[in-house]
């Protein structure tokens, strides 16, 4: 289910850093740059010319080969995952990512620099509010071939779960967790990026990681290194001295976490889901999280999500009791049979109203309204459907019944089907802007059999009754 939440944010103003790409070596230039609402993360290659942006978005990635790496029209951006982390982390939601070149720069191999450059920018909160994908039911993805797997489970917020095991002494099985987002800044986002030293080795054969050092890399030894392999990298590394601590890794690098490995991993989930460009609310567990199996996880929750977006349709289980029945819903609004067209409320937030209306023969409107061809009228609709925005509206102040709401226009309604005795019309609202000075913009629906009926724009602002 789709909701509309809390405001956007951008940030307040330009920001940039330095540093060098983890492939290329080359120097780069990252600026972050406030965004319009609805933006969502775009990735702009200065470097380029004409065509230059691309939308942070899973169904461009094109690779996941030591990092997530995404493509569209000639236009590439690898590594991107540790940029998109700091932007979720900060719950941040539309920003310019403005490059010269084709992957950020790599700094200490984690997102804390990155989050300390968005906090010099600032937050600003933006009038749209934000959409998010409110998990219903268990959504799973498994590789297969590598055992990676990935779920999301039902939560009163984003949650992650990484779990690890390697099997390797040096770094064997590892758990972390991260509760709430505000966490994000002090407990995820400084662990770093890690290597084991058979594939350090690969990758210098190669000429990758070319921007590579010991500080922006832990990098774990796994098996022991022969004289050859030691010259080398203090070659690459330019060292003059390296050696293996006891605590397996490479060189002097301390830990900011024993559990470090699987920190980044969920850093890295974080990173990779951004792709999916919705919030989530819910709870992903990740087993042996890797690049490949997050893309593939965020494509398949992609889907859903836009699925979702399409149908819009909510579900009612008429079994359930109400959240409001026929008499409290009168102790909210003015309205009485047989001009009340709203009989339940099933749903109610601070954003989103969800009520049901059952059409009988006996409503007094089908005496004149087409007796031998019964059709609800749709004035009469929009009227059950501005009801219910009127409960969604009274429901954010503490005596709703000393107020009254007064609707103030209505816009693109559109009527698709016609509505009849024995139907039960569902009736869907959701701000499209905060409340403000009583003024409440809604985006409405009404659905007969899962089907789209009615829907429209409708603004309203309720007023004290005059005593």
């Amino acid at each position: 289910m789709i909701l509309k939440t809390v405001s956007q944010k951008t940030i307040g103003k330009p920001v940039f850093l330095e540093g060098v790409g983890l492939h290329t070596g080359s120097k780069v230039k990252l600026s972050f740059l406030p965004a319009p609402a609805n933006t969502g993360f775009i990735f702009i290659r200065s470097d380029l010319k004409g065509n230059n942006q691309i939308l942070a978005n899973v169904n461009y990635v094109v690779n996941t080969d030591r990092g997530t790496n995404i493509e569209k029209n000639g236009v590439k951006i690898q590594t991107s995952e540790h940029v998109l982390a700091a932007l979720v982390g900060l719950d941040i939601d539309n920003c310019f990512i403005e490059i010269n070149g084709p992957e950020p720069p790599i700094m200490d191999g984690s997102s804390k620099f990155f989050i300390e450059a968005l906090e010099t920018a600032g937050i600003h909160k933006q009038e749209s509010l934000r959409e998010e994908y409110v998990v219903s039911e268990i959504i799973s993805y498994k590789d297969k071939e590598t055992g990676s797997e990935i779920t999301v489970i039902p939560s009163d917020e984003y949650q992650v779960t990484t779990m690890v095991d390697f099997g390797t002494k040096v770094l064997g099985t590892q758990n972390a967790f991260l509760e709430t987002l505000g966490n994000f800044k002090k407990e995820i986002s400084s662990a770093r990026t890690f290597s084991f030293l058979h594939e350090l080795e690969e990758l210098l054969e190669h000429g990758l990681i070319k921007g590579g050092d010991l500080n922006n890399a832990i990098v774990y030894v796994d098996t022991p290194p022969s004289v050859s392999a030691m010259e080398k990298l203090k070659k690459a590394f330019k060292k003059d001295k390296l050696s293996v601590k006891p605590n397996g890794i490479l060189d002097n690098l301390t830990l900011h976490y024993s559990n470090e490995a699987a920190r980044h991993k969920l850093l890295d989930v974080i990173g990779d889901l951004a792709l999916v460009g919705t919030r989530i609310k819910g709870r992903v567990i990740a087993n042996k999280p890797g690049h490949k199996v997050n893309t593939s996880f965020g494509k398949k929750l992609h889907k859903i999500i836009i699925a979702d977006k399409r149908s819009n349709i909510p579900y009612i289980n008429p079994n359930n009791e109400p959240l409001l029945d026929t008499v409290a819903i009168m102790k909210i609004l003015p309205h009485r049979p047989p001009f009340l067209l709203v009989d339940k409320i099933f749903e109610l937030s601070e954003t989103h109203v969800v009520a049901l209306k059952n059409v009988t023969m006996n409503e007094p409107f089908f005496e004149g309204h087409f007796p031998g061809t019964p059709v609800m009228p749709g004035v009469l609709q929009i009227e059950g459907l501005a009801q219910a925005g009127g409960v969604l509206i009274l429901n954010t102040v503490p005596d709703p019944e000393n107020y009254i709401t007064l609707f103030m226009k209505m816009d693109n309604v559109k009527f698709k089907r016609t509505v009849h005795p024995g139907d039960t019309m569902v009736f869907k609202l959701e701000l499209i802007t905060p409340i403000r000075r009583g003024i409440c913009h809604m985006r409405g629906y009404i659905y007969v059999n899962e089907n789209l009926t009615t829907q429209g724009d409708l603004m309203a602002q309720i007023k004290r009754k005059e005593i």
